[in-house]
């Protein structure tokens, strides 16, 4: 049996070598991008990137914390949900601990059916793992990291659990 102190120092091993190789990926596809339809990635607070269209429409987002209080910001298109939150600075306590990595799932999201079903992307296997650990999981439960603002988001609400559960801690 692996004793706790192993799975730990597996696990941030594992985790730092999905961040560089993450970076690597995102400075490979910022000059891709540069040279189509894009501005660039920028890089706003801590590691968060986002990506910015040269349109720079922008669109409104209703986040419904558990306590009832609404908090209605804007964010670009091409922003995740995680982004909108840092690039905001929305209190939302513990939200994005992995700065949206996929290693925790303290970005846990609650969508409407109708919304869940206009995001073009499903979620892939990392999410659904990360998901599985998140608190208050339902059908239509996103990752805010991997959401990204487009013009069929416009005016969602979205739904924040009463507590998040840093996925990373239960490794």
């Amino acid at each position: 049996m692996t004793s706790t102190f192993v799975k730990k120092c597996i696990w941030n091993s594992f985790s730092k070598i999905t961040y560089k190789s993450r970076v690597l990926r995102s400075a490979y596809c910022e000059k891709l991008l540069e040279q189509f339809s894009f501005v660039g990635l920028v890089k706003s607070k801590s590691f968060y990137t986002s990506l910015l269209l040269k349109s720079q429409n922008e669109y409104t987002i209703t986040f419904i914390k558990a306590n009832g209080d609404r908090i209605t910001t804007k964010g670009k298109e091409g922003e995740s949900l995680l982004d909108l939150v840092v690039n905001n600075d929305l209190d939302f306590d513990g939200f994005g601990a992995c700065e949206g990595t996929l290693t925790c799932s303290t970005c846990h999201c609650i969508l409407k059916q109708d919304v869940f079903d206009k995001i073009p992307n499903p979620p892939n296997t990392e999410e659904n793992d990360m998901l599985d650990l998140a608190f208050g999981v339902t059908d239509t439960s996103r990752l805010g990291c991997q959401i990204r603002l487009s013009k069929d988001l416009d005016g969602t609400e979205v739904t924040l659990p009463a507590t998040v559960n840093d996925a990373r801690a239960s490794q």
